[in-house]
């Protein structure tokens, strides 16, 4: 007998007595949660969110749908990026005052050519408030889950109010569990045993965050 073998049939012994239920899966759960941590408005929704984002060391921007080819192109000239990396479904007009070399994704792109580029601009499927967690979903503005990893710097744009929500649970009422869902808080960071935190090991070390609106 495997090892395999003897786990398995410790399972079943232990769940010899257990009746049996066929209650549907949606019904099993009970779904009668807090939806959300008291009732806000949405300007104080969008401010909540904002306030995380920033605890979380994400750099936090506001800007109209006008202003904000000019702010990417700021943030851009900021960090000095000649190579930045756009998916395919980027809205063009987001990138109009910005003159770096694009870099397009390709399934033949090597983790080391990704390293190359210096920054990444996607927008998000959503964002919630509660916890100061943006949410990538792989759609067209967002582009494959790896080019928002290997890049050390990143630029997320969060259409307000209409990509913003309160919390988790309605969040996940956006999402479809099918897609590949990147959760981000902040830019990616670890501390070891004395706490010591380090930025930037298995993603961007910059997050900055756009909350436009008038999209």
């Amino acid at each position: 007998m495997t090892s395999r073998e003897q786990i398995l049939g410790r399972v079943r012994r232990a769940l010899a007595d257990v009746p049996k239920d066929d209650t549907a899966y949606d019904q099993a759960v009970s779904r009668d949660y807090l939806r959300q941590h008291g009732d806000r408005t949405v300007e104080e929704t969008v401010d909540l969110l904002a306030e995380n984002l920033a605890d979380y060391r994400a750099v936090v921007h506001r800007a109209d749908a006008e202003e904000l080819p000019y702010l990417i192109m700021r943030l851009l000239a900021e960090r000095g990026s000649q190579y930045v990396l756009v998916p395919p479904g980027l809205p063009p007009e987001w990138m109009s005052a910005a003159d770096p070399t694009r870099v397009h994704d390709r399934a033949a792109s090597t983790p080391q050519d990704l390293d190359k580029v210096q920054s990444v601009v996607t927008g998000c499927a959503v964002a919630i408030a509660e916890t100061g967690t943006i949410v990538l979903d792989g759609a067209p503005d967002q582009g494959r889950r790896r080019i928002t990893l290997v890049p050390d710097h990143h630029i997320c744009v969060v259409r307000v109010p209409d990509q913003v929500v309160s919390s988790v649970p309605q969040a996940l009422e956006r999402l479809d569990p099918a897609r590949p869902l990147t959760w981000i808080s902040g830019p990616s960071a670890t501390s070891d045993i004395e706490l010591d935190r380090v930025e930037g090991v298995h993603g961007p070390r910059t997050l900055e965050v756009v909350l436009v609106s008038g999209e």
